[in-house]
């Protein structure tokens, strides 16, 4: 496929460039200053020449299209604004832009930086360090308030049509297509930018920018979607069944600071329209459905991708990453990912200096156009361990191939062997000590032990390693003695390892007492930031994916078929997306169960469940073996091991910065 990039670099620049050489030649900073600002490029990136001391910063109100809190006015849309000093005198700089729900609650970043303000109301702070380090490098950085939130009008609807119009109305007002005022009323144009934007941020920051991404608009140049959403009903459940309840009006109501009743209506049509009584998809999840949505749709996107994703998110989950980035190599879109081994964590608090790099040299190939082969680079940065990265040349690994494993009758599971024809297990999707479901720990523990509410079967020592890249699924033959049951899929690594602790505290960092910085600071508004280092644990046990299924939406997400009690039915469903180093001596375990207490909210439905051996199977997407793929699992054994007892693992923290 030709490089867009490319081809784009071929437009007609407004901003004019002048490289180190073409700068020296000139007689250095002082023939700068005194000839028209430019932008200064040396090594393959902008140089920061601009003061971020001097800049300019302002605020405007953009007027949208929506009218979401339903007071007969458009939702005026409030935009904190840093520039260079020098786009008062014709200089245009493209735009960093992070719309976000969060500066006036959670805050942004590991250290829940707020937005302060002068007495004027024009920013002093900005959160994070986009501005510091990027404005004097010839950006302008825009904090957007998104409708709803903080000094914006509306009402919040999680993640729904005027969330992500709001954003949009922005990059058409940065454009000349829409309005925008100062307080005092008078109209405003953005005649300092280019028009060429960039959207950035993590978890709702960055399902924003994959929300107005998917409107098409025009302008939006690149997206840098950080452990973001793709699809809101994924965020509440998996394939019917529900990992939260009454989420929706809880977050619209969790990000509003404004007095309750303005928008209970808004939230009330929350409660109602996401449906928490069946977990199905409905018209309701299609207007938050930034796939193939009402509002937007990734046929849509014209910006670039550069995404990132902890593969042990289980707060955004990374099956939002995984459906998007396939559809965006489906729609030929240029793009770029980098995937940990944390959870909820942003890249600057995993492999900082790094991820600034990448990023800077990322925006000045898209804003700027400067050509500096950031798109013949390898297109997948992969974390395998602690600290460990590898590249690839695209995601999933191009090098890998599914490989079948099945369930035998004696507990083993392995390569190429298959149970014979008749064998059956069975078990309960029963209630747990909380009433709900068992947790994890309860049924990773013991698997050579049979427990009423799970079967699990486990290889023998593996005979190599590999690495899964990319998304295991569970193909099962089952009968019902009821209509339906909540089903869990868990893939296990067993065997002694120091792992990054993602279900700790911290979800895979700790935040040290020391500091490093990044951009340009002033005294209201640094651009220093606590360093952060991995933890891990050393432990005999991991969950390496979980997926989740109600068994009655395996055909349809929006129309369920209840199963006939004695009927064998085939079903299938995907786990999470995995990175991970499968090591040779450890065992692979395949755990099937019922309700999931650690993530799922649902009521057990006590139906027992028989799975038929012989026609179930599970796909591992496996690279980096050396040897013939049925090699990685020696002949099964007759005893049955009997694997580590009275496992616990935590339930990942919720993080919102």
């Amino acid at each position: 496929m030709a490089r867009r990039s490319l081809r784009r670099t071929r437009r007609t620049m407004t901003v004019a460039v002048l490289t180190g050489a073409a700068l020296a030649a000139a007689g250095g900073a002082a023939a700068l200053a005194q000839t028209t600002p430019k932008i200064v490029v040396k090594g393959g990136v902008t140089q920061p020449v601009f003061s971020y001391k001097d800049a300019i910063r302002e605020h405007v109100y953009v007027e949208s299209t929506v009218d979401s809190d339903r007071d007969g006015r458009r939702d005026r849309v409030r935009v904190d604004i840093v520039r260079p000093k020098e786009t008062q005198n014709g200089l245009k700089v493209p735009v960093i832009m992070d719309e976000s729900p969060y500066y006036d609650n959670a805050g942004r970043g590991n250290e829940n930086e707020r937005k302060t303000y002068d007495a004027a109301g024009n920013p002093t702070k900005f959160p994070l360090y986009y501005d510091n380090y990027f404005v004097p490098r010839g950006y302008a950085f825009l904090a957007v308030d998104m409708v709803g939130t903080t000094k914006s009008d509306g009402c919040p609807v999680s993640g729904g049509p005027s969330d992500v119009l709001g954003g949009k109305a922005v990059v058409d007002w940065l454009n000349g297509r829409a309005k925008a005022y100062r307080a005092n009323g008078s109209q405003v144009a953005a005649t300092w930018s280019t028009g060429r934007t960039a959207m950035i941020g993590k978890s709702y920051d960055g399902t924003l920018a994959n929300g107005v991404a998917a409107t098409g608009v025009e302008g939006l140049e690149t997206i840098v979607p950080i452990s973001a959403i793709s699809t809101w009903y994924r965020y509440s459940r998996m394939n019917g069944v529900l990992y939260r309840t009454g989420y929706q009006q809880w977050l619209a109501d969790y990000v509003d600071t404004d007095p309750p009743a303005k928008c209970a209506a808004v939230r009330d049509d929350l409660a109602r329209d996401q449906d928490d009584r069946t977990g199905n998809y409905n018209d309701y999840w299609k207007t938050a459905d930034y796939l193939d949505g009402t509002i937007g749709n990734v046929g849509n996107v014209r910006a670039s991708v550069f995404a990132y994703h902890g593969v042990n998110d289980l707060n955004v989950k990374d099956d939002h990453f995984a459906v998007w980035w396939q559809a965006l190599a489906r729609q030929g879109v240029e793009r770029k990912v980098w995937l940990s081994q944390r959870g909820h964590v942003d890249p600057f608090d995993i492999r900082r200096a790094d991820w600034v790099a990448a990023l800077h040299k990322w925006f000045d190939h898209e804003l700027h156009k400067v050509r500096n082969g950031v798109m013949d680079e390898p297109r997948a940065d992969i974390e395998v361990g602690p600290d460990q990265w590898v590249t690839e040349e695209d995601w999933p690994s191009q090098n890998g191939i599914y490989i079948q494993m099945r369930p035998l009758e004696n507990g083993g599971f392995g390569i190429g062997d298959r149970a014979p024809e008749g064998s059956t297990v069975t078990f309960t999707d029963a209630p747990g000590p909380n009433g709900k479901g068992y947790p994890e720990g309860d049924m990773v523990s013991s698997p050579g032990t049979a427990r009423p509410y799970r079967v699990a079967f486990v290889s023998e020592p593996l005979g190599g390693t590999s690495r899964i890249s990319g998304t295991p699924d569970a193909e099962l033959r089952i009968k019902l003695d009821k209509p339906t049951a909540n089903l869990t899929a868990l893939l296990v690594d067993y065997g002694e390892d120091t792992r990054v602790d993602y279900l700790g505290t911290g979800s895979g960092i700790r935040t040290l007492n020391t500091e490093d910085c990044h951009g340009e600071s002033v005294p209201a508004d640094d651009a220093c930031y606590k360093q952060t280092a991995v933890t891990t644990v050393k432990s005999a046990v991991n969950v390496v994916a979980r997926g989740w299924l109600d068994a009655q939406n395996d055909r349809s997400l929006s129309n369920p078929t209840p199963l006939e009690p004695g009927r064998y039915y085939d079903v299938r469903w995907e786990t999470l997306t995995q990175e991970y180093k499968l090591k040779k001596g450890h065992r692979l375990g395949l755990i099937i169960a019922g309700t999931d207490a650690d993530y799922n909210t649902e009521t057990p439905t006590g139906a027992k469940v028989t799975v038929d051996l012989h026609n179930s199977s599970f796909s591992l997407p496996l690279t980096g073996f050396e040897d013939d793929a049925k090699a990685l699992v020696p002949p099964r054994s007759k005893t049955r091991w009997p694997g580590p007892s009275n496992v616990t693992l935590p339930v990942q923290e919720r993080r919102f910065h």
